[in-house]
């Protein structure tokens, strides 16, 4: 088990570089100086230099990139914000508690009522359940984040006033926003949940289950759902990386002071530096999800932990 949690950490590290290079060429090619918008449109161009110059802004591509690497994976050090001045690092991690709680809830939230509504569907197959279940799961799906959060500020904060439109506080502040990111990972758990137990729930070992007199709820919960939860715990972990994206949108609507509004402020203000380190922290955090997953196989499956067990041998 731990050869193969080693492995898995090993197989990261590639991807993670992947997506340094990436976001770092994004930011290095994208049109626009940052000196120049540091500056101002006044700014002569021997200042705008000078501060390239201060910067690193002046030096080859591949020099700034190895010189990036090399303060992330010796010292943790994402650079500093060309708008503020102040440590991303510091930056990220202040505000990361906000959007992971939003992300967190937002996953109970498809959890809670994903799985219930597609074992409901696949139980009820080719039923008026069935029907509705699957409509709602299609109506999540379809739905933007940012829009579905605006429909829910507007009625439960601005007309009925039963929740708080914006901010941070108690839990009463995280309900709209932890609702708008979690319709869709709703659905995406409600039809996964449907597809496999629709694959289980056919199967001979429970056609004799049934045969034998046990109780329809055993069978249904015991049987088919254990043997079916490998593909939703797939899904699972997928989902709290679309979750995750949502919640940067949802912090923009809902005005909480996560990494999503600092990105997106970064984003209009052109700091680099803010934004790969908010994009490759959020890679970190999502592969970290996905060995969790991994993980959480050999609990789920006993041959599976079986296999790990012989080839840690």
């Amino acid at each position: 088990m731990k050869k193969f949690i080693g492995k898995r950490i090993l197989m990261m590290i590639p991807v993670l570089l992947g997506v340094t290079f990436l976001i770092f060429s994004i930011m290095t090619f994208t049109p626009g100086d940052p000196a120049a918008i540091i500056l101002g449109a006044e700014a002569t161009p021997e200042a705008i230099q000078e501060l390239r110059e201060k910067m690193g802004l002046n030096l080859p591509f591949l020099s700034r990139f190895f010189d990036y690497i090399k303060g992330i994976v010796t010292r943790f050090d994402f650079g500093t914000s060309y708008i503020n001045g102040r440590n991303v690092k510091d930056e990220i991690l202040m505000r990361f508690g906000y959007t992971f709680r939003v992300a967190l809830l937002s996953m109970l939230f498809a959890l809670g009522f994903g799985i219930p509504l597609g074992i409901t569907a696949a139980v009820n197959r080719n039923t008026w359940k069935d029907t509705v279940s699957m409509t709602i799961a299609l109506i999540g799906i379809s739905m933007p984040t940012f829009w579905f959060g605006q429909m829910l500020s507007i009625v439960f904060a601005l007309k009925l006033g039963l929740f708080p439109a914006s901010g941070i506080g108690g839990i009463r502040f995280y309900i709209l926003p932890c609702l708008a990111v979690s319709m869709m990972g709703i659905a995406a758990m409600a039809r996964q949940t449907r597809s496999s137990m629709l694959e289980v729930i056919r199967s001979d070992y429970i056609t004799t289950a049934r045969a034998k007199g046990q109780e329809e709820r055993k069978i249904i919960y015991k049987h088919t759902l254990r043997n079916a939860l490998i593909p939703v715990v797939t899904q699972a972990g997928a989902t709290f990386g679309i979750l995750l994206g949502g919640t940067l949108v949802a912090e923009t609507v809902f005005s909480i002071p996560g990494l999503g509004s600092y990105m997106v402020t970064s984003i209009n203000s052109r700091d680099y530096p803010a934004i790969q380190g908010s994009v490759i922290f959020i890679a970190a955090v999502f592969g970290v999800v996905m060995l969790l997953v991994d993980i959480l196989y050999t609990v789920i499956d006993p041959r599976i932990r079986a296999e790990f067990s012989k080839g840690g041998k």
